[in-house]
C-alpha cells in the first residue's frame, strides 16, 4: 500500500492526492494487494503486457520531460528518475517475456487499440509547452508508480522473475521538488492538470484490465 500522510484538507499533499487519485484507487489495484492469488495466468498477462505497451517504450514521460524542463533544481530529481525508469522498463520487459502473449476476448477487442490511445496522450501530455505540465506528469508518474510497484514484484516472483527493488526518485523528494516549484500560480495549475492527466490514464488502464477479467469469466 502507498504511503499515506495526515494532512490538512486545506492543503492536500500530492502524495495523499495520489493516493485518492491514482492507481491504488481502483478496485483491480486492491485486489492485486490483497490476494494475487486470484488472478490467472492470462490476467498476469494482461497486466505486463498493457502496462509495457504504456510505458515500455523509449523515451518515456520522464524523458520527454526532461527535455521540456529548465528548472536546475530540477536536474537531479529528473537524472534519477530516467535511470529509475530505465531499470523499470528493463523490468517490465522481463516481467512480460515470462508472462507469455495475451488472447483476446472478442472477435473485436479494441483493447491494444485503447492503450496505444494512452500511449499518445501520455506523449503529447509530456511534450507539452505548458510550463509545468510536463513536470506534472512525470510527479505523479513516479508517485503512482510505486504504489503498485510492490505487486509488479509479486507477480516476478510468480513468473520466477528475480524482482529488484526500484532505484526511483523517493516520494519524500518529489514531493519537496514539487512544493518548490510550484510558487507561481499558473505553474502550480499546470502542474496539478499534468498530475491528474497520468492519475487518469492510469485509472482508466486499470478499469481496462479488470473488464478484460470479468469478460474472461463471463465467457
Amino acid at each position: 500500500m502507498p504511503e499515506t500522510k495526515l494532512v490538512s484538507p486545506s492543503q492536500p499533499t500530492l502524495q495523499n492526492h495520489v493516493n485518492i487519485h491514482g492507481s491504488y484507487s481502483a478496485p483491480f489495484v486492491r485486489l492485486l494487494s490483497d490476494d494475487l492469488s486470484t488472478l490467472d495466468g492470462t490476467d498476469i498477462a494482461d497486466i505486463c503486457h498493457f502496462l509495457c505497451v504504456l510505458h515500455g517504450r523509449h523515451p518515456g514521460v520522464v524523458d520527454n520531460a526532461a527535455m521540456k524542463i529548465a528548472e536546475p533544481e530540477a536536474r537531479d530529481w529528473l537524472v534519477q528518475a530516467m535511470d529509475g525508469f530505465t531499470a523499470e522498463r528493463a523490468f517490465l520487459t522481463k516481467l512480460t517475456v515470462a508472462a507469455g502473449p495475451i488472447s483476446g476476448i472478442s472477435a473485436d477487442d479494441q483493447s491494444n487499440s485503447t492503450v496505444l490511445g494512452q500511449r499518445k496522450a501520455l506523449e503529447m501530455l509530456s511534450q507539452s509547452d505548458r510550463k509545468g505540465c510536463a513536470l506534472g506528469a512525470s510527479f505523479a508518474l513516479v508517485m503512482d508508480w510505486q504504489s503498485f510497484r510492490p505487486q509488479l514484484e509479486q507477480i516476478a516472483v510468480r513468473l520466477n522473475v528475480e524482482p529488484r527493488p526500484h532505484i526511483l526518485p523517493t516520494n519524500q523528494l518529489t514531493e519537496e521538488l514539487k512544493n518548490s516549484l510550484s510558487q507561481a500560480p499558473n505553474v502550480e495549475r499546470a502542474i496539478g492538470f499534468g498530475v491528474d492527466q497520468i492519475l487518469s490514464q492510469h485509472r482508466g488502464l486499470w478499469q481496462l484490465l479488470e473488464a478484460r477479467k470479468v469478460a474472461r469469466s463471463s465467457s
